[in-house]
């Protein structure tokens, strides 16, 4: 298995990753419970630059030419311009101003999400790949990892815990409790 930066091509296969991790708040972006048309959405803004889902801050789990898994993450002092593409097309779609607290802040690189497809799953790949994001921001460039965990969710927050993360706050985000956990 190798990690590796995305690629617009790998659009479609991410999408479905991502929404792993996110479908309720997709789904509040489109304002409908449809799946597909959540897997949609995404798809387009990965297969674009500068934006919050872009392939330009992801990076995926590989083996024999198959996507096991993704990871995306960016600079927190770039969430506003990040999110604006986001915005716009839910305004443009829904004729609606959608609103969300933000999940990051300046000082911080933000792992947005991390999806691992159902079939790899309780192989190593999220830790695998948490490892590589620790490796690239927090040991390589000596930056702060920062990421939310659902309350909901204590698997993954164990997770989190297990490779270093922690808890440094609560965050009512996307109408659900969240900790705020920081890897320095």
């Amino acid at each position: 298995m190798r990690i590796r930066p995305a690629f617009k091509s790998d659009a479609v296969q991410i999408a479905e990753l991502m929404n792993l991790a996110m479908l309720e708040i997709t789904q509040q972006f489109i304002g409908e419970e449809d799946h597909a048309k959540a897997n949609d959405f995404l798809a387009h803004f990965i297969a674009l630059e500068k934006n919050q889902f872009s392939y330009e801050n992801i990076f995926v789990a590989e083996e024999d030419s198959v996507i096991l898994g993704q990871i995306s993450l960016y600079d927190g002092a770039l969430l506003h311009t990040l999110r604006k593409p986001i915005w716009d097309k839910i305004k443009l779609d829904r004729r609606i101003d959608y609103w969300a607290e933000d999940e990051t802040q300046a000082g911080e690189i933000y792992l947005d999400t991390i999806g691992v497809s159902p079939q790899a799953q309780g192989k190593g790949i999220g830790k695998k790949l948490l490892q590589f994001a620790i490796d690239e921001f927090v040991i390589k460039q000596q930056k702060v990892l920062g990421l939310l965990v659902d309350k909901d969710n204590p698997n993954a927050k164990r997770l989190y815990e297990k490779v270093g993360f922690k808890v440094i706050n609560e965050v009512h985000i996307f109408g659900k409790k969240m900790e705020h956990l920081q890897y320095v």
